[in-house]
């Protein structure tokens, strides 16, 4: 079973590019929300693997959904990557605040699911079952 990422970020062509490259290229299941509340309420629901989100929204703002990500106990444990243009001045500060790491935008779509498993940890989709396949050879 592929693992689950929400995407939450209100450009509609952001979160469209990021769930074709995280499904077609890195083979995970994709949920995507256009706001910050939207993304907390899918968050509780579905319970995804972990989390991509913008910085900079209107109302509920990146900082504050993370905030609350991490303050409430059903999403507390869920690793969340900021998403921001802003690479510097916030990657300090985020991670500070419970991110698991930053990615920048513009992100390139065919190098998204590698950097999203390099942050995280996580091997590659496909990259296991290669290496099986070259053991049994």
């Amino acid at each position: 079973m592929p693992r689950s990422l929400l995407v939450i970020d209100d450009d509609r062509d952001i979160r469209q590019v990021a769930k074709t490259s995280l499904e077609l290229v890195g083979g995970f299941h994709v949920i995507v929300a256009d706001s910050g509340q939207r993304g907390l309420t899918l968050a509780h629901e579905a319970r995804p693997d972990a989390i991509i989100l913008d910085l900079m929204m209107p109302d509920l703002d990146g900082r504050k959904t993370l905030a609350q990500l991490k303050r409430t106990p059903e999403t507390a444990s869920i690793p969340v990557i900021m998403l921001t243009a802003k690479v510097q001045a916030d990657r300090q500060e985020l991670v500070g605040q419970g991110a698991a790491g930053v990615l920048v935008k513009p992100f390139d779509p065919m190098q998204l699911p590698d950097q999203v498993c390099q942050i995280l940890g996580w091997v590659p989709s496909g990259k296991d079952e290669d290496r099986s396949d070259a053991a049994e050879k």
